[in-house]
């Protein structure tokens, strides 16, 4: 089956019903209010119980251009931040646009959120490794044979069926090398994979349990743990490894013309180009957006993360809000 190519977004063309719109803008209004309420609770939520010790990383505002501008890679040209899930078709005219029951909670801007390793890489690695960690070859590896590298067990395996003995001594050593490199990966990216600033030592060890896990590496189920984070944070490393892979940090929001031109709009406009319920609807479902000279609606290029969830969404939303983009 053919893959749906994603592209770049503008303004939204749709609205959802007058009795959801009455509950969504008492949501969104309710953001500005928050933020200096919400500036407190992003600094105090790492002071909350733990599943586990979390030193938090300072919440700070994302940067520069976008990743794959940083590359010189076109759009069309790249599979990264691609999940080829397309958003409903545009309506006809005259017609309504559908729009599914939003599900978002009252309080997503102040609960603290527990998340395992599975979710430190939905909210960071899934936008280009996939859900499978076999990544989308040659653009982008599979981080499956890295991580199979990092256990004793697995490298002895693979020599004892190569026909080829070793000891437990120099699988080890190897296994240690393997996980040196990878963590340095994390930390520091690579030639075409940016780096993860945004994550703690906590999480990155709780993204490596689950690395294991997926890739089939005994015992690896034990040893899963539990992060409780503040929504800020969330939203941040939905925005770092998600948004700005394609979106650049800050510049002029392109018209309709341009997006149809292949124009990306930037993250810095965001919050005042679409409400927060436009927002969620379109990163987790799509919704049709104004294209083209006469701004027509069209269901656009942008993929749908329908592997966020509503609240995690508004939380990216909330991060914007908080942490207006910069230069």
């Amino acid at each position: 089956m053919k893959k749906q190519e994603c592209g770049s977004e503008g303004v939204l063309a749709s609205a959802p019903s007058k009795g959801r719109m009455k509950s969504w803008s008492i949501m969104s209004s309710s953001i500005t209010s928050m933020k200096a309420l919400m500036a407190i609770l992003v600094l105090l939520s790492p002071l909350a119980g733990q599943a586990v010790r979390n030193k938090e990383i300072p919440v700070t505002a994302v940067k520069g251009e976008s990743w794959i501008s940083h590359l010189h890679k076109r759009f069309s040209d790249t599979s990264m931040g691609k999940t080829y899930h397309s958003g409903p078709v545009a309506p006809m005219p005259g017609e309504k646009s559908s729009s599914g029951q939003e599900k978002l909670s009252l309080d997503f801007a102040a609960r603290t959120m527990a998340v395992h390793g599975a979710d430190v890489y939905r909210l960071n690695c899934r936008g280009c490794h996939e859900e499978s960690g076999h990544g989308t070859p040659p653009e982008i590896n599979s981080v499956i044979d890295p991580v199979r590298a990092t256990s004793p067990e697995v490298i002895m395996a693979r020599m004892k069926k190569a026909g080829m003995s070793m000891t437990r001594a120099n699988a080890t050593l190897l296994a240690k090398q393997s996980n040196t490199a990878l963590l340095d990966r994390f930390h520091k990216g690579g030639q075409d994979m940016p780096p993860f600033p945004q994550l703690s030592e906590p999480e990155i060890r709780a993204l490596l349990a689950y690395l294991r896990q997926l890739a089939g590496v005994p015992g690896a189920e034990k040893e899963q743990v539990a992060i409780n984070e503040s929504p800020a944070h969330i939203g941040e490393q939905i925005v770092r490894s998600t948004c700005h892979i394609c979106h650049n940090a800050v510049g002029p929001n392109p018209t309709p013309e341009q997006i149809l031109d292949g124009s990306i709009p930037p993250l810095s406009t965001l919050t005042t180009r679409t409400s927060l319920p436009e927002f969620v609807r379109k990163v987790t479902a799509g919704n049709p957006i104004s294209m083209g000279v006469t701004a027509m609606p069209f269901r656009g290029r942008m993929p749908v993360f329908d592997y966020l969830s509503e609240d995690e969404v508004a939380n990216a939303y909330l991060y914007l809000t908080l942490y207006p983009p910069q230069e």
